[in-house]
């Protein structure tokens, strides 16, 4: 049993000892897709011959190993550190293996997603990257039997109009870095907090909802403003002078708990305090204490654009097609794991303020690459934040086996942001013309 925690230290020191040389440092992606009956285009339930149940079953001819909770199978795993889990409605998420280079992790992503297209083909469905549910309503679309989402799912209506929509139809790609120093992960943080929205116009994928144009370009981004207040935003105290691992420790201490995870039950303690857990007065388990696990649990139910663990997680854009899978770990590791490219970013972010972080997301979700901002637009900053990421991936000279570096893994964000033109308005475009205002089409034109 691990030691019941009843000061701060323990939980700064756990994200401390997140700390690598930068040697050791490495690169997990994640991302997550909506799966569909191709004869209807609907959903899978998690039951049935063309159920997520079964998906997850058949994966298992490649090496994965099961997961299961109450008898039903809700995830795989691999040796390598490597996953797949399921979202609330059947959303299929890898979450990939700490690796070293962007080649290692798009060769990973495309391993992946040929084994789930193997299985796909015979089982009649199909795999789709966008960053909200295009055609089905939130009453169409099922619930996984997973515990922890059920607590959830009441809890969520009580805090913001839009957290069902966020659990059930939001799809999207992450990509977790390392830090060397208390030092290097503040300023990677900021960087990454502030150009967050560039992320997010560049990747907005996010158009439709019930099968109609929603009014903007990132829908899955615009939910999060109306998620939940207490664990969703920019964070400005990330910006303020003595911001460390003491400071996010803080935060986290007054997010509101979901859970306690006990004997294989979730125990819901949601909007509870960790703090009264820390001194033996949670009211869902009077008398006890943490361990470390609770802590590590509770770190995973903030949801800000930058989420801090023992690494840094970049959450601000929606899920796309294949190539752009690849191109998210690319623009981030370019930023963040160069120094020279780091100090460019920091000169370039440094004398924002906070009206102007906030100007950003909330409109970078309706107006993408055109967002104003002082005398220029989102899209000349993405264009910047592009050639300052190319530089920082050829100055980490990772070459290929054929000897290119990673930097052409920004090929895609390069087309869009010299177009002017985000993917979901690419996806406007086809949808009033060629597609005669139907969103079907999507579904067979832009299948992994």
């Amino acid at each position: 049993m691990s030691e019941p925690i009843t000061t701060k230290q323990p939980l700064i020191d756990y994200i401390a000892s997140g700390c690598k040389p930068v040697e050791a440092w490495r690169i997990g992606t994640e991302h997550e897709k909506f799966a569909f009956r191709t004869d209807d285009l609907s959903p899978l339930t998690y039951e049935g011959d063309h159920g997520i149940k079964l998906l997850l079953q058949k994966l298992e001819q490649f090496g994965w190993k099961p997961i299961s909770e109450d008898g039903h199978i809700i995830a795989l795993i691999q040796e390598d550190g490597s996953s797949i889990t399921l979202e609330p409605a059947g959303q299929v998420e890898l979450s990939g293996a700490p690796l070293e280079t962007i080649h290692d992790t798009c060769k990973e992503v495309g391993t992946h997603l040929q084994q789930v297209k193997a299985i796909a083909a015979e089982m009649g469905i199909g795999f789709l990257g966008m960053g909200y549910q295009p055609k089905s309503s939130l009453d169409e679309l099922p619930w996984m039997p997973k515990n922890r989402y059920k607590i959830m799912q009441k809890y969520m209506p009580t805090r913001g109009k839009l957290g069902i929509d966020m659990m059930k139809a939001t799809c999207t790609v992450q990509v977790n870095l390392d830090f060397d120093s208390e030092a290097t992960m503040v300023k990677m943080f900021r960087v990454s907090l502030a150009l967050q929205p560039i992320a997010t116009a560049l990747f907005a994928n996010s158009p439709f909802k019930n099968g109609k144009p929603n009014g903007l370009l990132s829908y899955r981004s615009h939910i999060w403003t109306d998620t939940d207040p207490d664990r969703c935003g920019t964070l400005p105290f990330v910006f303020e002078d003595g911001f460390g691992f003491e400071r996010y420790v803080d935060y986290m201490l007054d997010v509101p708990m979901y859970f306690v995870y006990r004997d294989g039950t979730y125990i819901n303690a949601t909007g509870q305090s960790f703090r009264d857990f820390m001194n033996g007065k949670l009211p869902a388990l009077p008398g006890e204490y943490p361990t470390i696990k609770d802590w590590e649990d509770h770190l995973t139910t903030a949801f800000p654009e930058v989420r801090l663990k023992k690494f840094l997680e970049m959450r601000g854009a929606d899920g796309g097609p294949w190539n752009r899978l690849c191109a998210l770990p690319a623009l981030w590791v370019g930023l963040l794991y160069d120094s020279a490219s780091l100090d460019a970013a920091w000169n370039m972010i440094k004398d924002w303020t906070q009206e102007e972080h906030d100007h950003l997301r909330a409109t970078v979700p309706t107006q993408a690459l055109s967002t104003p901002f002082r005398d220029i637009s989102v899209g000349d900053i993405a264009l910047d934040v592009l050639e300052i990421a190319h530089d920082g991936l050829v100055g980490r000279a990772k070459l290929s086996p054929v000897g290119l570096d990673e930097s052409h893994f920004l090929k895609p964000l390069m087309q869009i942001a010299e177009s002017g033109k985000s993917p979901a308005e690419l996806l406007l475009d086809s949808y009033k013309n060629e597609w005669g205002n139907s969103v079907d089409p999507i579904f067979k034109g832009h299948i992994y």
